[in-house]
């Protein structure tokens, strides 16, 4: 009896107190200090800039650079060599399929990154969301980075989840899969859109300004980046679609895109926090102690022929970014890294696509076992610091797609083709200070160049083909989108035994295994058979 008597009294006590604590004291008792307690819109749009750096991350901006954009993506459209018949740079060199990391990367990363924080912010800032009519540029400019990084992942993968996708917190974690054309449909829809809802009276402008790693809020550069997406991704579709490609190349050119070299969306990187992280992923997938791709990949014959003009024994009919993309072959020591070995441009060659080692030191060099580095022309060092800025996307682009869709007669587009291709060319050699202010391009170098090399309507969508490759030098995976779509500039095929297409290039990137099993969707929406040589709708597949 008196122990119940004495639970009755505690537990009188007990409610009490309780009744007499302040109901908001109770309330911040139940607050976990460690938790957010409001969506930050503008960390998540800063996130969306950082990640399409390097499509797909945030953190390690090396990991889909390294294993796609370098070694799969500019091996295949020999623009890099290697003798490695596997791994990275092996992969897209000799059509490999045993490194799966170079194809599935930015599947990987692209939705649970940039997709995940762009959806959100979309969300967020549309009806029924948190921030429902306000940050309207934030919203805009995240619809814009969204529609580009889906469109470069069904380039690269054809039909990929897209109208499911990133909604695991409403219940859909096997999401369908979507037809590429009808992704292009929306995100040509999405691009339009977003540029014409920029609204420079938006009460969160300051914020948008602030959180804008790229622009820095100014909303006219975002909108010729924009218009910049449209015009590429409605060429990219002309092939197939001439309805389509007609309305959005009208409709970019229209509304504006970008013309100057000042237009074009860089990221700038920096060398903190840490290894990787917010550091150039191209630089860090070829500095030594890291990636050490440039003691394994180097400057291909394709490429170094091009680039040598019609004389290769002389300067002076050089294209100006030889000098640009390589200083020649360099020393490659602990103790010396850098040194010009051969500073005689006359002497440098290219590394052969499709060559092991010991083809390499049979076929070229008498049976002479030779270290690569020493022969073959090396990535200019001036490009590869850590904190070196990334070019997201080009202005050269749009005037060479401009000069394409007058000749082809896709759309209504101002000005002659011969105005465009060489606005286009001008602009693609004069982009390369942004990195070293000594590798500024002259215009008398230019004028020189296209005096030497004039536009000739007789051979006109070879010469703009083969412009659009020289212009996405560290772009490689967009311009591998080019030469599978236009077929410029003629490459020959590499037929490495073993190879995985039978000595076709690569046209798809593979699904990752994880995805293909535990997705029950895949089997019957992905692109199949999936495997590289396979087509995706635009390239001429089936759809």
């Amino acid at each position: 009896m008196k122990h119940t008597i004495k639970l009755l009294l505690g537990a009188l006590l007990i409610l009490g107190m309780a009744a007499a604590c302040d109901t908001d004291e109770l309330h911040d008792m139940n607050i976990n200090p460690n938790a957010v307690q409001e969506i930050d819109m503008n960390y998540f749009f800063t996130a969306c800039c950082l990640g399409t750096a390097s499509n797909g991350t945030s953190g390690d901006n090396r990991y889909t650079d390294w294993r796609t954009n370098v070694g799969t993506c500019a091996h295949a459209i020999q623009q890099l060599a290697t003798t490695a018949t596997g791994g990275i740079g092996g992969d897209g060199d000799k059509y490999m399929d045993g490194y799966v990391e170079g194809f599935n990367a930015p599947f990987q990363f692209m939705y649970r990154d940039v997709g995940k924080r762009a959806t959100e912010v979309i969300k967020q800032t549309s009806e029924g969301g948190l921030f429902e009519g306000r940050m309207v540029n934030t919203k805009q400019a995240s619809r814009i980075l969204l529609a580009f990084n889906y469109l470069r992942i069904t380039d690269w993968y054809g039909n990929v989840p897209f109208t499911e996708a990133n909604k695991g917190l409403e219940g859909t974690f096997q999401p369908k899969y979507d037809k590429q054309k009808d992704i292009y449909t929306a995100c040509l829809k999405e691009l339009d859109e977003a540029c014409a809802g920029f609204d420079a009276a938006d009460v969160d402008y300051s914020l948008f300004k602030k959180a804008d790693i790229i622009y820095g809020g100014d909303i006219a550069k975002w909108k010729k980046f924009g218009y910049s997406l449209m015009l590429r991704y409605a060429m990219r579709v002309s092939n197939v679609d001439a309805a389509m490609a007609a309305t959005y190349v009208t409709k970019a050119v229209a509304g504006g895109t970008m013309t100057s070299n000042a237009d074009i969306p860089w990221i700038q990187m920096t060398i903190s926090p840490s290894e990787w992280t917010n550091q150039n992923g191209i630089s860090r997938g070829f500095y030594p102690g890291d990636g050490g791709q440039w003691s394994a990949s180097f400057l291909s014959k394709t490429l170094m022929d091009i680039l040598k003009g019609t004389n290769p024994a002389s300067t002076a009919d050089d294209d100006p970014r030889l000098t640009v993309f390589t200083a020649g072959p360099i020393q490659w020591t602990a103790s010396d890294l850098g040194t010009v070995l051969e500073p005689d441009p006359t002497k440098w060659i290219g590394l052969p696509n499709g060559k092991d080692q010991s083809q390499v030191n049979n076929e070229l060099f008498g049976g002479t076992a030779v270290i690569n580095y020493e022969k073959f022309c090396a990535v200019n060092t001036k490009m590869l610091q850590d904190d070196e800025p990334y070019q997201i996307a080009g202005a050269a682009e749009s005037e060479l797609l401009k000069a394409e869709a007058i000749v082809r007669g896709i759309g209504t587009v101002p000005g002659t083709a011969q105005q465009h291709y060489e606005a286009g060319v001008r602009l693609a050699m004069q982009v390369y200070d942004k990195y070293d202010a000594t590798l500024a391009v002259s215009d008398a170098k230019v004028d020189a160049y296209l005096a030497l090399y004039p536009y000739d309507a007789t051979k006109a969508l070879e010469q703009i083909g083969t412009q659009l490759w020289l212009s996405k030098w560290f772009n490689w995976w967009d311009s591998w989108c080019d030469v599978r779509r236009s077929g410029y500039p003629v490459l020959t095929p590499t037929n490495y035994i073993g190879n995985a297409t039978g000595g076709k290039m690569i046209r798809k990137l593979l699904i990752p295994a994880a995805e293909a099993s535990g997705n029950p969707n895949y089997a019957e929406g992905a692109t199949l058979p999936d495997k590289l040589d396979t087509k995706v709708w635009w390239d001429g597949g089936a759809n």
